[in-house]
């Protein structure tokens, strides 16, 4: 009996391992002036461990944006990607409400960058 439940975990296991549920291939940021792809493997790490957690959620709006709207609002290109990091680490309010969102004044830029190349890979893909 405990064989079989071993095969079939074995199985299960295998067969999972063949999906072709690939997020990689739906969203990407696609830059006007080269059709370049922009990636940051470590933005949604760095996201996941700060404290943006708090206040923004994927697909929906808590206190401020989720990510997804951050997305469709942006263009993908370097002046969005520099603008949104700096919004990161200085903070601000106006464009999405009167509540401000928090200065992350400790943030290296180039994390802020990763960042923000994350939430603007999120737009799908045409």
């Amino acid at each position: 009996m405990k064989l079989k439940y071993l095969f079939f975990g074995v199985a299960l296991v295998s067969l999972t391992s063949f999906s072709n549920d690939n997020l990689d291939t739906k969203y990407s940021v696609a830059t006007k002036k080269s059709n370049t792809i922009l990636q940051s493997p470590d933005g949604e790490k760095l996201i996941a461990k700060s404290d943006c957690v708090g206040c923004h959620k994927l697909d929906k709006k808590l206190i401020g944006p989720s990510y997804l709207d951050i997305a469709k609002k942006y263009a993908s290109n370097e002046k969005n990607v520099n603008y949104l990091s700096e919004k990161i680490i200085k903070g601000g309010a106006g464009v999405w409400g009167t509540i401000p969102m928090a200065a992350h004044a400790s943030l290296k830029k180039n994390d802020a960058k990763s960042m923000a190349i994350y939430i603007l890979s999120l737009k799908k893909a045409s």
